[in-house]
């Protein structure tokens, strides 16, 4: 399956740079001392402690961290399937382990007792339902479909893709799309399923046990089954500027710097995801086009991306993914990885039709890989881990369709 190349290309930059490349440098680097100003600016008293300001830095960081480690959840499946490399699995495993450490000290110093019944506060803890399969199974077949996550695509905005714009319109509208059959799902199956949070059962230790045993097998399971990488001819200790900014980062530090991103946002903002925004605007254009009804039964209950308002102009979770796409922008060119491509007709479809399935299931299932699913993981949530198996099977199926009608094409 060909890729574009803002979609696959890898540093090749050397130090001794171009004038182009001095160029891109000094806009990466004034790109993220705007970024600095801005959070300055809306610190006001200097504290920083507000949550807009602290939700552009971190959205800032985000974007970084997955730019640099190509942080993208269908790019690492692909990866394995496709030619057996295990790096990228392994560092969303990474993220998920060191999250749910993390998670568990925070949880200790708000809720020290689980077994009372209460659920941690604010966590990404869903129900569980044939409906969060089914928004589980579109969201993968989503990202096989407009080649990337939602978080990617964000991302991947700021390298110049020619299919993330469509992706994330598309994902708008299928916003739109799940919260107009919102009611009747509700009714259907989601008011009555069960809300699991495995330390009220289990207990931190045990919650933590169960969450690096699961983890630890499927590390071992990829190990054993991924091919052995190439040896590659690089300095044992390159210079910090190239390591940093220009050479790939290795999935498990990508891992470990998502899962601490997540632990602070949730800390001292909300726990992380990138689609309440998106949602919004999703819920907004239904309202106004009179197909989404201005009364949503329970939603208001319920935790995660899609149940947060955001009506405001400027919200935490705007801001957040301001903060990434311009920090991705930045880094993009400072690796030389800025090379945007006027979009084909092929892309423009399958970023529409692959992104409106990401939204719905997003919608429905109450947030996407980063919110319902990492998040959620990382918080003990029972919905995580079924909202990661439908994703994956529907990431499969589709991922095999399109190879299949590739090759009948061919």
């Amino acid at each position: 399956m060909t890729q574009t190349t803002s979609e696959t290309a890898e540093p090749s930059r050397r130090l001794s740079y171009s004038g182009r490349q001095w160029v891109e440098t000094a806009l990466g680097v004034a790109l993220f001392c705007a970024l600095a100003a801005a959070a300055h600016t809306l610190a006001g008293d200097g504290s920083g402690a507000d949550p807009l300001t602290t939700s552009l830095v971190l959205g800032a960081l985000f974007g970084f961290v997955l730019q640099r480690a190509r942080f993208c959840f269908f790019c690492a499946i692909r990866d394995f399937i496709d030619d057996g490399k295990a790096d990228g699995v392994l560092g969303i495993l990474a993220a998920l382990a060191a999250g749910i450490a993390g998670y568990t000290v925070v949880f200790g110093s708000w809720l020290p007792d689980p077994a009372t019944g209460r659920l941690a506060p604010d966590a990404f803890i869903g129900p569980v339902s044939w409906v969060l399969v089914a928004g589980g199974l579109a969201f993968g077949a989503g990202m096989a479909i407009s080649g990337s996550c939602v978080s990617a695509h964000l991302y991947r905005l700021g390298e110049g893709s020619p299919t993330a714009p469509f992706a994330l319109i598309g994902t708008v509208l299928g916003f739109a799309a799940g919260y107009a059959t919102w009611n009747d799902l509700y009714t259907l199956a989601i008011i009555d399923a069960p809300v699991v949070w495995l330390p009220n059962h289990l207990g931190y230790g045990g919650s933590l046990a169960a969450g690096f045993l699961a983890l630890g097998a499927l590390a071992l399971w990829l190990l054993r089954r991924a091919m052995p990488e190439p040896p590659v001819d690089t300095p044992r200790r390159p210079a910090p500027f190239r390591a940093v900014f220009l050479n790939r980062w290795p999935g498990w530090i990508g891992g470990v710097a998502v899962a601490t991103i997540g632990t602070a946002s949730y800390l001292r903002v909300a726990p992380l995801g990138v689609t309440a925004d998106l949602g919004g605007r999703g819920r907004q254009l239904g309202e106004y086009l009179g197909f989404v009804p201005s009364h949503l039964n329970g939603l208001d209950r319920l935790r995660g991306c899609a149940a947060i308002a955001q009506e405001a102009l400027l919200s935490p979770n705007g801001l957040f993914v301001a903060g990434m796409i311009v920090s991705a922008f930045a880094a993009s060119l400072i690796a030389g990885q800025f090379r945007p491509t006027l979009p084909t007709l092929s892309q423009v479809g399958r970023g529409l039709a692959g992104g409106f399935l990401l939204g719905w299931g997003a919608m429905v299932a109450l947030g996407c890989s980063i919110g319902t699913l990492l998040s959620g993981i990382m918080a003990g949530a029972v919905s995580g881990w079924v909202f990661a198996l439908a994703m994956l099977a529907g990431l499969i199926v589709a991922h095999r369709a399109r190879q299949a009608i590739a090759r009948g094409l061919a």
